[in-house]
């Protein structure tokens, strides 16, 4: 099973199919345990060492398939209430590399995006109630030079947080083919239609 390939679609990515396996188990386990405890359920799931599945994640991140497997922090544990998504205009598009990396500097943004549509950036950030939001927004971003504008919406909560689906070959669905006799019964009542 170890030895077939697949290519990620559109990326071009030569990853085998156990290991799309096993990140579907690294995935599926990440909330709950440390990294050799996962790697331990993931090599009993797929009856293979811990150093299989050690060799195989290590592939998945060299490969950029996944970035990395590490511990999400609960930003509420830490006392960051506040969940804020700003849309950001520039006065000149092209200087949101200038701009993003300024933005990089203000540690409560965790996530900027150079978007389409009404905003040149995007940013999402955690402050600890609206009064740090309006110290962030008024005293760092809104200051930074060549921003004109800017958007704020707050989260109310989040409904739910997920990463892309991993989908194994034997979930594909294939659509079955028409056979001709129906592809002619069709053709018919198109025909009798118009």
């Amino acid at each position: 099973v170890w030895t077939n390939f697949y290519t990620v679609p559109r990326v071009g990515i030569v990853c085998r199919f156990g290991e799309k396996r096993v990140l579907r188990l690294v995935f599926e386990n990440l909330m709950f345990f440390g990294v050799q405890i996962r790697e331990l359920i993931i090599a009993d799931a797929c009856n293979v060492s811990r150093a299989a599945i050690h060799q195989r994640v290590l592939h998945l991140i060299e490969a950029n398939i996944i970035s990395n497997s590490t511990y999400l922090v609960n930003p509420k544990s830490l006392g960051y209430n506040t969940c804020t998504y700003i849309g950001v205009e520039l006065d000149r598009p092209s200087r949101y590399d200038i701009v993003s990396k300024e933005l990089e500097k203000i540690p409560e943004i965790v996530e900027c995006h150079f978007t389409t549509g009404p905003y040149t950036l995007l940013i999402k950030l955690y402050s600890h109630d609206n009064e740090h939001l309006m110290q962030l927004l008024n005293g760092q971003i809104q200051q930074i030079d060549g921003v004109t504008s800017t958007e704020t919406l707050i989260s109310l909560a989040e409904s739910f947080h997920r990463t892309v689906p991993i989908i194994l070959a034997d979930e594909v669905k294939k659509k079955p083919k028409k056979s001709r006799n129906t592809r002619k019964a069709s053709n018919a009542e198109e025909e009798t239609e118009n």
